[in-house]
């Protein structure tokens, strides 16, 4: 099966040469991935990967960057964070019709990752309960990887804290 997602990154500083990054990830397997370096000190990988899953797909195009660039840092692993324009365009229907399924049905419809002038949720959870609905049509691709990415960066924040508590623990108890 065919899978698409991002991975961005955070490259070290001995990382500034884009063109010898991108040929260095050329190398490493990653020739299924559109790279943007409009960043400075940034990076995306825009994969198409052929995988058995969306987990192989994904750790697959890890592995492969981490061997071509070994101290770039996960950022984040898309799709996974979106708005409702974001949801909208992917089902095909307008951000008014998202939004006005999202306040009708405002019970059961997944909780915002994130409130305010902004609203984001996990893309996983929504596309599950648009699909429980029935009336739209969700590949089995877009849902997997959705739901792997939320894995990740869920992963990805979770060590992060408790990495962080850990360190404000040692300084407490030393």
């Amino acid at each position: 099966m065919e899978y698409e997602f991002t991975l961005k990154l955070k490259l070290a500083a001995d990382d500034a040469d884009a063109d010898d990054v991108v040929e260095r990830l050329g190398e490493a397997g990653c020739d299924d991935a559109l790279v943007g370096i409009g960043q400075p000190g940034r990076i995306a990988l825009n994969f198409t990967r052929e995988a058995d899953s969306a987990e192989q797909a994904i750790i697959g195009a890890l592995t492969d960057v981490k061997n071509a660039i070994p101290e770039a840092k996960l950022l984040e692993v898309s799709p996974d964070f979106v708005g409702l324009t974001d949801v909208a365009d992917l089902i095909g229907v307008t951000r008014q019709n998202m939004r006005k399924l999202m306040l009708t049905h405002n019970e059961s419809f997944p909780a915002a990752v994130h409130e305010g002038s902004v609203a984001f949720w996990h893309l996983a959870p929504v596309l599950r309960w648009l699909k429980g609905r029935g009336t739209y049509q969700i590949e089995q691709s877009l849902l997997d990887i959705a739901y792997m990415a939320m894995q990740i960066n869920l992963t990805k924040e979770v060590n992060q804290l408790e990495y962080r508590v850990r360190r404000e623990v040692r300084a407490l108890v030393a």
